[in-house]
């Protein structure tokens, strides 16, 4: 069943997907205004609904995220929460590996849409230009959604941070959230098993903390869940 059950969802989500991303480019050229964020939201949420209806995978959400504008840091062990980040949050900043963004237009979409991209092999220069990006969301409201260990991490294994989230940290000022969760052992597999996603918001961590606190405190809330 776990193997009908992932075909089904190969076949609904990412054949699904390709029209939202078309309805996204259209909307945002036809219709004025913001309207065309819907549509990145709605897709976010259909891959929810896929997840939990087809591929039978319970999603626990304990907590939620705070009132003030902050940088939501999450575990990443599957694609599952980086799409569902448009679930999880209203109208998010994701930060992205900047090789998405060359995807045929998904790119344009997620750059319409607001998002960062992350130059991973840029260097200083990289760095310089994702803070860059970043700067311009400050004062939004929209909460900004990161992935500190820059790529997806079997589940119970404990990575550094990459050096670039104590830089946004520092110049963003603003408060973090650490986001701890265990989707890897259910959904990140070519066929995916039933079982149960727990995100869980952990405490908020002020601004202006020293680099090593706050990458040590990050670090371990990410990873409660890996006890």
């Amino acid at each position: 069943m776990n193997v009908l059950r992932s075909l089904a969802f190969y076949l609904l989500f990412y054949g699904a997907s390709p029209l939202f991303v078309i309805a996204t480019l259209l909307s945002k050229a036809l219709v004025p205004g913001e309207h065309f964020r819907a549509w990145p939201n709605a897709w976010s949420r259909f891959h929810r609904w896929c997840v939990v209806h087809v591929l039978r995978i319970e999603v626990r959400v304990e907590g939620e995220p705070i009132a003030e504008q902050a940088i939501y840091a999450l575990k990443h062990e599957s694609f599952f929460e980086a799409i569902d980040l448009g679930t999880l949050f209203d109208m998010p900043v994701p930060f992205g590996k900047e090789e998405l963004y060359r995807i045929p237009g998904w790119g344009r979409a997620a750059l319409a849409y607001g998002s960062v991209p992350v130059y991973r092999d840029s260097g200083a220069k990289g760095l310089r230009k994702m803070l860059s990006d970043a700067r311009k969301f400050v004062g939004s409201g929209r909460p900004f959604c990161i992935l500190p260990e820059g790529t997806r991490v079997p589940h119970g294994t404990r990575p550094p941070l990459r050096s670039g989230f104590a830089g946004l940290y520092k110049l963003l000022g603003l408060p973090v959230v650490p986001v701890a969760i265990d989707s890897g052992p259910t959904y990140h597999r070519l066929w995916k098993r039933r079982g149960t996603i727990t995100v869980r918001f952990m405490k908020a961590i002020p601004a202006g903390l020293p680099r090593e606190e706050i990458e040590a405190r990050v670090h371990q809330a990410i990873n409660a869940l890996n006890d």
